[in-house]
């Protein structure tokens, strides 16, 4: 099978997250995606903010980054990071803005425009980043810590942000980091990684609650796929290390084994895969992907697409691309509570065809 790494070029065709993201990763070959974080509290399941003890070391895909002192003015960067000091009650310096899935011109998903609303915000700071971090623009917030564990910025990037404010890098690989680590790794950077794993546990407990009420997709296999629809002779999977491949387990699905076997051969979040190795891919119960009907109507009728199981029953979960949900599939501490329903309930109805 011929099986590419995607490409800067590709990693902005993909959308959501991967608009403002780029190919360069960290120099480690670590493939485990926990954070570590040092640091000293007093020995209680109830640790509090005036329970925390500095310095706070972070171990990440850079290095170290030590947080000596409680930060005060929190920024973040690139995706979804400004929902965790948000979701936390913390009002954030300046963020990035947000390149995918926002209707309505404000800049930003409207979870996090909700937050900063209920924290009485009317304009927060956003910073144009799209084509290249502003670091003068992030300077200029005069930040304690910058949030980035998930991000894909470069080794330089880092250097430059470092010489701005201590920064939470991602763990190890470029856009590879779950929710779960994404929001324990920036709330210990603000010192409140006991809030954090709250907040973890509590999202842990809705999205149980809410998959209860989906039994159909129990026991399924599910992959995350990106069509350009002007060029089916190749195709795009998800793999379990791209948050948006992995919710899909947080979801009640299983990751198909096909799948699996691809992640072996990359430390990349996607593979291209061309349309002539479609049967590669036949034990994959159920595609989730960016696109609407006339998608479905094009894969059906193609002559190697066409043959896949779970595209001739049409058991294809379709996210209209560039809305606010399709965003949502890279998960963060607020969009989950956000959109889970609406996210469940397209993925049922894929569901529901598989035979």
């Amino acid at each position: 099978m011929k099986l590419k790494k995607l490409s800067a070029i590709l990693a902005i065709a993909l959308s959501i997250s991967l608009t403002a993201c780029s190919n360069n990763k960290a120099d480690t070959s670590d493939k485990d995606n926990a954070p570590v974080a040092e640091e000293e509290t007093t020995e209680t399941d109830n640790t509090t903010e005036a329970e925390v003890e500095y310095p706070i070391t972070i171990k990440h895909a850079f290095g170290e980054t030590v947080i000596e002192s409680k930060p005060e003015r929190v920024a973040t960067i690139s995706w979804g990071n400004q929902d965790v000091p948000l979701a936390l009650g913390v009002v954030p310096v300046g963020i990035s803005e947000a390149n995918y899935g926002v209707t309505d011109g404000s800049r930003l998903l409207p979870w996090t425009a909700e937050a900063f609303k209920n924290l009485n915000v009317e304009s927060p700071v956003l910073f144009s980043d799209t084509a290249g971090l502003d670091f003068e623009a992030i300077s200029d917030t005069q930040p304690d810590v910058i949030l980035a564990a998930y991000s894909g910025i470069t080794q330089e990037e880092y250097n430059l942000l470092s010489e701005i404010a201590p920064v939470i890098a991602y763990p190890t690989l470029a856009w590879q980091t779950y929710w779960r680590d994404q929001i324990i790794m920036d709330a210990t950077g603000m010192g409140m990684q006991a809030e954090g794993e709250a907040l973890v546990t509590e999202l842990e407990q809705l999205i149980a609650e809410k998959v209860a009420t989906y039994p159909q997709l129990a026991g399924k296999n599910a992959a995350f796929f990106y069509f350009n629809p002007s060029d089916l002779g190749k195709f795009y999977v998800y793999l379990p290390t791209d948050p948006r491949a992995a919710y899909l387990s947080d979801l009640g699905m299983s990751v198909p084994q096909s799948v699996l076997d691809m992640a072996k051969e990359s430390t990349s979040f996607a593979l291209e895969i061309s349309a002539e190795n479609i049967d590669t891919l036949k034990d994959v119960d159920i595609i989730i992907a960016y696109g609407d009907e006339t998608l479905l109507k094009s894969l059906q009728e193609d002559s190697l697409m066409g043959t896949m199981p779970a595209i001739q029953r049409g058991s294809v979960a379709l996210i209209q691309d560039g809305t606010p949900l399709a965003a949502s599939g890279t998960p963060s501490a607020l969009s989950i509570p956000a959109t889970i329903d609406e996210y469940l309930s397209v993925i049922g109805e894929a569901a529901d065809k598989v035979e």
